[in-house]
């Protein structure tokens, strides 16, 4: 009899796991497409968190809408700036950056007849790929002045010079164009640039914001960072580097 009743036992531990595996093998399919739904989900966060990061501490993308920056930026070209400059990475004289508005350069018109229009700022980035037509928060320029350097425009040969010596801008200014049609003089105060737009007669740039609230400098921390390259549209494609 307890040989009987040892059978039946044995019999109904096999039917039971018999029936737990077979609901296990039931829930599998749906364990299977939570697996990947938090793999999805966890490769989604884990891309954004690493575009965040990337926008905010290392490269940013900006839009072009005026001809200040003619012939190396047009109107359309988008840049691809890195945030590590000025950083890890110094500035250099000829660097093309990108910067905050010192303060009041988008709201001042320059003098009519200077000539430059008063269109110079960039779009902010978009890590959405939302267009950054219509911002106005940044102005894009070419470094000519580092903190200490005495600019001076312009010699008997009609040329910029830097601490007393002659700039050659044939690689960026357009032909014909003077290096200013406006003489000035300035020492670049400790901590700031003074830069100027390679189309000089369509440039909104330090040399006509006197009046402002750093006398056309640009503090070097608001400088956001070194333009590297148009990457679009490709026919435009280049790398940006100091002459």
């Amino acid at each position: 009899m307890r040989d009987r009743d040892s059978g039946e036992e044995a019999g109904a531990a096999v039917e039971a796991g018999a029936a737990a595996e077979a609901a296990l093998h039931k829930r599998l399919p749906t364990l299977g497409v939570f697996a990947v739904l938090k793999g999805t989900i966890l490769m989604i966060a884990a891309v954004l968190v690493l575009s965040v990061v990337v926008e905010r501490f290392l490269v940013g993308s900006f839009h072009i809408p005026s001809q200040s920056m003619e012939p190396a930026l047009h109107i359309g070209d988008r840049l691809v700036v890195s945030k590590l400059t000025p950083g890890p990475f110094e500035l250099d004289r000829g660097d093309v950056v990108v910067f905050s508005d010192p303060g009041g350069w988008l709201k001042e018109s320059a003098a009519p007849q200077r000539g430059p229009a008063n269109a110079m700022a960039v779009g902010a980035p978009s890590l959405a790929g939302q267009s950054p037509q219509g911002s106005t928060a940044n102005i894009v320029k070419r470094v000519i002045g580092l903190p200490g350097d005495r600019v001076v425009c312009c010699d008997a040969q009609d040329r910029l010079t830097v601490n007393g010596r002659a700039l050659d801008e044939t690689a960026y200014l357009p032909r014909g164009v003077k290096p200013s049609e406006t003489a000035f003089a300035v020492t670049v105060p400790r901590g700031e640039l003074w830069v100027m737009g390679d189309n000089r007669i369509r440039s909104n740039d330090s040399r006509y914001h006197p009046n402002a609230v750093h006398g056309g400098f640009v503090p070097v921390d608001l400088v956001v960072g070194r333009a590297s390259a148009v990457v679009w549209p490709l026919s435009h494609w280049s790398r940006l580097s100091a002459p």
